[in-house]
C-alpha cells in the first residue's frame, strides 16, 4: 500500500464533528478505492463496503424509501456478515456513478447522522450527460448541500519519491535549496533526475506503479498503461451518449498527434479532417469531466488574474497522467526516454510532465501564444505574481520569454522560470530549476 495524500484529507475529513458524506471522484485507477478501504479498517470497528460496478445487485438496497432504518435492513439482508453499529461504522459505496439513487441517499445519511459515509466514483463528472440507452433512475437527483467532494489523483510526482524510498528529509533539502537559490548536491540531483525520467514513462497509477516496483521492466508497466487506457475506452462505449460515442474517441486518440506539432491548440481539424468544434466540443468535455485529460488555456495577456485573461476556445490537452501519454506514443518512446533520446516527441512529452505536475497539485493550466510568434509554454501565479514558465528537456531557446520581459509596461511580468537539465541557478529576473522541482513550485 503506497503513501497518498489523501490519507491527510481523510484524517481531517473524520475530526469534523459535523461532517457530511464524502464523495472521491477521479479518473479509473488511480487508487481511490485502495486508499478509501485502507482509512476506513484503519479507523473504524465496522466497514459496509458495497461496489455497485461488480455487484449491481447492491443497488436493489436502494429501491423504495430511502429512509436510514429502511436501508439498514435492506444492507443486512443482502449483506448478512454487515455490523451497521451507530458511531463506529463507515460504509464505503463503491463506484457510486453506477448507482445513483445511492448517491441520493447521502442526503438522508447526513441528517440521520447515526454512520459516515464514504463515496468513490469515477466517472461522476460525465454522469450528467444523459445517454439513449441509460437507466432512468442513472440521474436521480444529486444531494447538494448533503455532501463534500473531493478530487483525487493518479500518484504525483512526490508520492511517486515517497514510493522509491525518498525521505521526507530529502524533500526538505530540496525545499530549502529552492528557497535560497543554491544549487542541489550532486548525488542528490543525480538521483532525483533519475527518478523523474523512471516518472516520466511510468506515472502515478498504483497497479503501474507496483509492477515497476516489482519487476522493474518496462514492458510490462507498459502492458498494465495500455489495459488501462483500453479500460478508458470501454467507458467511452459505456458511459458516453449514443450520438457521441465515436467522437469521443477520436478525440481521445488525437492527442499525441496534436501534442506533435509546433503549435500545440487542440485543433478539431486534427481530430478528423475537416472537423468543427460544434460536433466535437461536447465529446473532448466528456474525455475532461472524466478526469483523463486537463485542459490548458491560452491568454489574452500574461497578467493576473489569469482566470479572467483565459480565451475559452484556445487551449492545449494534456493527459492527465504522463504515463498513460507516453503509452499511446509509438513503440520505443520508453526506452528513447530513459536512453535521452528524445527526438521530435521531446517537447510534447516534457510539457504533458510539467501539465502532469502542475494538474495534480489542483492548479489551473494557462499559457500564451500570439500570432506574432511569442509563445511561452506555461503561465502561473507563483508567490503573488504573474510567472512564465518555460519547459526545455535539456536547454533551449526562450527568445519569447525574453521578449516579455524586456517589455514590463505592456505584459506587467517580470519574473521567468525555466525548468529543465539544470541545477538551480538566477540570472537577473530567470531562475533555472531541474524539472523535477515544478512539484514544489505551490
Amino acid at each position: 500500500m503506497f503513501r497518498r495524500k489523501i490519507e491527510k484529507q481523510l484524517l481531517e475529513w473524520k475530526k469534523n464533528r459535523d461532517k457530511m458524506p464524502l464523495v472521491i471522484k477521479g479518473c479509473r485507477q488511480c487508487g481511490k478505492t485502495s486508499s478509501v478501504l485502507d482509512f476506513a479498517y484503519k479507523n473504524y470497528k465496522n466497514v459496509v463496503y458495497l461496489d455497485f460496478f461488480q455487484n449491481p445487485e447492491y443497488k436493489t438496497i436502494f429501491d423504495g424509501s430511502l429512509e436510514i432504518d429502511n436501508l439498514v435492513i435492506n444492507i443486512s439482508t443482502l449483506v448478512p456478515s454487515a455490523r451497521l453499529v451507530p458511531g463506529d461504522t463507515c460504509l464505503v459505496f463503491d463506484e457510486i456513478q453506477d448507482c445513483p439513487r445511492a448517491r441520493t441517499s447521502l442526503k438522508f445519511f447526513k441528517t440521520d447522522g447515526r454512520f459516515d459515509v464514504i463515496c468513490t466514483g469515477s466517472l461522476l463528472g460525465v454522469c450528467g450527460y444523459k445517454s439513449q440507452d441509460a437507466d432512468a433512475d442513472r440521474f436521480a437527483p444529486v444531494p447538494v448541500g448533503y455532501e463534500t467532494i473531493v478530487d483525487m489523483y493518479p500518484m504525483d510526482f512526490e508520492e511517486w519519491l515517497w514510493a522509491n524510498g525518498i525521505q521526507e528529509a530529502v524533500i526538505k533539502k530540496l525545499e530549502e535549496c529552492l528557497v535560497s537559490f543554491t544549487p542541489v548536491p550532486d548525488v542528490m540531483h543525480k538521483r532525483i533526475n533519475q527518478l523523474l525520467l523512471q516518472y516520466v514513462v511510468v506515472g502515478g497509477m498504483p497497479r503501474a506503479v507496483t509492477v515497476f516496483k516489482e519487476t522493474h521492466n518496462i514492458q510490462e508497466v507498459l502492458n498494465v498503461q495500455k489495459s488501462i487506457i483500453e479500460e478508458y475506452k470501454s467507458d467511452m462505449l459505456k458511459y458516453a451518449p449514443q450520438p457521441d460515442k465515436s467522437r469521443i474517441r477520436e478525440c481521445f486518440e488525437s492527442i499525441p498527434k496534436q501534442l506533435s506539432r509546433e503549435n500545440k491548440k487542440f485543433a478539431y481539424a486534427k481530430v478528423r479532417e475537416n472537423g468543427r468544434g460544434r460536433d466535437y466540443q461536447g465529446s473532448l468535455r466528456w474525455i475532461e469531466d472524466a478526469g483523463i485529460i486537463h485542459r490548458c488555456y491560452n491568454l489574452e495577456i500574461p497578467e493576473l488574474p489569469l482566470d479572467g485573461n483565459a480565451i475559452a476556445e484556445q487551449f492545449k490537452v494534456y493527459m492527465a497522467d504522463t504515463g498513460l501519454f507516453v503509452s499511446m506514443l509509438e513503440q520505443g518512446t520508453t526506452a528513447d526516454i530513459l536512453g535521452g533520446n528524445l527526438f521530435g516527441y521531446k517537447g510534447a512529452i516534457f510539457e504533458n510532465l510539467i501539465a502532469d505536475i502542475f494538474g495534480k497539485m489542483g492548479r489551473k493550466l494557462y499559457y500564451f501564444r500570439k500570432d506574432s510568434g511569442l509563445e511561452v509554454d506555461f503561465v502561473m501565479r507563483y508567490n503573488g505574481e504573474c510567472t512564465l514558465v518555460e519547459v526545455k528537456a535539456t536547454s533551449g531557446n526562450v527568445k519569447s520569454t525574453k521578449t516579455i520581459l524586456a517589455h514590463p509596461d505592456k505584459y506587467h511580468v517580470h519574473k521567468a522560470i525555466k525548468l529543465g537539465d539544470y541545477n538551480i541557478g538566477m540570472s537577473g529576473p530567470f531562475i533555472t530549476l531541474p524539472l523535477y522541482m515544478a512539484f514544489l513550485l505551490k
